[in-house]
C-alpha cells in the first residue's frame, strides 16, 4: 500500500512498499524482502467460469479500492473513469450501465433503494440502484478511499485525514461529523465503516476503533488495536487498513503490525487478542479463523483458542487480498494478478491461476449461491467456481 500523510506522497509503489512494509510479524527490526516468485503449484483444483465481463478499465491506474457491492441478486460495480452498471448475479447480465462524467474514488455502497460513490474531486454522489440515475450529490472536505457505509437512514463515508460523515439518505445533507486524530504518516487503505441501526464503527491510522452513535456520531467506546512503538513514523505505523468482521454481538478486527482481537460490540471490551500484523480483516470458515499476515504468510488459527493450526509462507510479501473460504479451501489474490488456492485443513498450494495482470487488490466475495466472485485491478470481473481436476 502506498503510503499518505495530509497529502499523497509521490512515490513508486515498490519504493514505498519496501519503506512501509518493512517488517515482518509484528518485528520491526527486519528488513524487507522482495517479493518471491509465484511457486509451482501442481494444481488439483481448477476454477470453472461462472461468467466473466469487463466494468471500464477498474482501477484505471489509481490506487484504489473499487469493490463491487454484493446485493445477493445484483451486482454492483464501478471503474475509475466513470462505468457504474447493475448485472444479473447469476448470469452476469447487464441490467443497466451508466457512464458518468465524475472520476471514481471510492464505492461501491449501497442500501435497498440507492448506491452510493465517491469522486475523485470528493463529491459523495447518490445514485438510484434502480437504473443508476443521480439522485443527488454532497462535497467531502478531503478524499475518501472507503466506500460509503448506509444503514436506510445514513449514509456514512470516512476521508483519508480521520473525518467521518454522516448524510441523510433522502437529500444528502450532512447529518453530523466525527474528527478522528490520525498520524503524521499512514497507509493508503480504505477500512470502510460499519453502519448498524445505532452503532458506527470506524478504523483509524492511528490504531483505534471507534464506536459512535449513529444518531448524532458521539463516541461510545474505543478500543486500541495497535499502540505506536518505535522511534521513527514508519515503525510507528499501526493503521486498521481492512474492514472489522461482525460476529453476532462481537466484532473482529486487525492490524497493521498490531494485533488479532475479538470485541464486544455493546461495550469494547476486549474477549481475546493475539499478535498479528495485517493489512486486511480477518475471515471465518467453519470453525476456523484466516488471516493474510502483512508480510504475506496466509495463517489458520483455531477458533476456540486462538492457536495457529499452519501457516503458508509461500506467498511471502506478494501483497496478498483478504482470504476467501470456499467449501474446504482458501483462497487468496495477489499484486500479480494470480488467484492461489490453499487446503483449509492444512494450508497446502492446491491450485493456480493468473487473473489479471494489473493485479489484485480488493477482497474476493463470496456470492448467494456460494459461488467467488473476483474483481481485477485491470476491470476484469468474474464468478468461478472451484472443482477438482479429474
Amino acid at each position: 500500500m502506498r503510503l499518505t500523510g495530509n497529502r499523497l506522497i509521490q512515490a513508486g509503489f515498490f519504493a514505498v512498499l519496501a519503506v512501509a512494509l518493512g517488517v515482518s510479524g509484528c518485528s520491526t527490526t527486519d528488513t524487507f524482502e522482495q517479493p518471491v516468485d509465484v511457486p509451482d503449484v501442481d494444481s488439483t483444483v481448477q476454477f470453472e467460469t461462472v461468467w466473466s465481463r469487463s466494468v471500464g478499465n477498474g482501477h484505471d491506474g489509481d490506487f484504489i479500492y473499487l469493490s463491487p457491492l454484493n446485493a445477493r441478486d445484483t451486482v454492483y460495480a464501478a471503474s475509475a473513469d466513470g462505468e457504474l452498471v447493475s448485472l444479473d448475479a447469476e448470469t452476469g447480465e447487464l441490467n443497466w450501465k451508466r457512464n458518468l462524467e465524475d472520476r471514481i474514488f471510492a464505492g461501491v455502497g449501497g442500501d435497498r433503494s440507492q448506491l452510493y460513490l465517491v469522486t475523485r474531486e470528493a463529491d459523495l454522489v447518490a445514485f438510484s440502484s434502480e437504473d443508476g440515475e443521480e439522485l443527488w450529490r454532497s462535497a467531502l472536505p478531503t478524499e475518501a478511499l472507503a466506500a460509503p457505509q448506509s444503514n436506510g437512514a445514513l449514509v456514512i463515508t470516512q476521508t483519508t485525514d480521520g473525518r467521518v460523515l454522516a448524510f441523510d439518505t433522502a437529500t444528502g445533507d450532512k447529518r453530523w461529523q466525527y474528527d478522528g486524530v490520525v498520524p503524521a504518516l499512514s497507509l493508503r487503505a480504505a477500512a470502510a465503516p460499519l453502519v448498524g441501526g445505532d452503532v458506527v464503527l470506524a478504523s483509524f491510522s492511528n490504531g483505534k476503533l471507534i464506536a459512535l452513535s449513529a444518531d448524532a456520531g458521539q463516541p461510545l467506546w474505543q478500543y486500541e488495536v495497535g499502540q505506536p512503538q518505535g522511534r521513527t513514523e514508519l515503525e510507528r505505523l499501526v493503521d486498521i487498513a481492512g474492514q472489522p468482521l461482525v460476529l453476532d454481538s462481537a466484532v473482529m478486527v486487525s492490524g497493521y503490525q498490531g494485533k488479532l482481537a475479538l470485541v464486544d460490540i455493546r461495550t469494547g471490551q476486549e474477549i481475546w487478542s493475539r499478535k498479528a500484523s495485517s493489512l486486511h480483516a480477518p475471515m471465518i470458515g467453519g470453525n476456523n479463523i484466516y488471516l493474510s499476515s502483512a508480510n504475506g504468510d496466509v495463517i489458520a488459527y483455531r477458533g476456540s483458542d486462538r492457536r495457529e493450526l499452519w501457516r503458508q509462507d509461500k506467498l511471502s510479501w506478494r501483497q496478498l487480498t483478504q482470504p476467501a473460504v470456499y467449501e474446504n479451501y482458501v483462497v487468496v489474490g495477489d499484486y500479480e494478478g494470480y488467484l492461489h488456492v490453499l487446503s483449509a485443513d492444512d494450508g497446502s498450494l492446491m491450485g493456480q491461476q493468473h487473473y489479471d495482470s494489473d493485479g489484485l487488490r480488493v477482497p474476493l466475495q463470496r456470492m448467494a449461491d456460494g459461488n467467488l466472485m473476483v474483481f481485477g485491478n485491470g476491470g476484469k470481473l468474474s464468478v468461478f467456481k472451484l472443482r477438482e481436476r479429474n
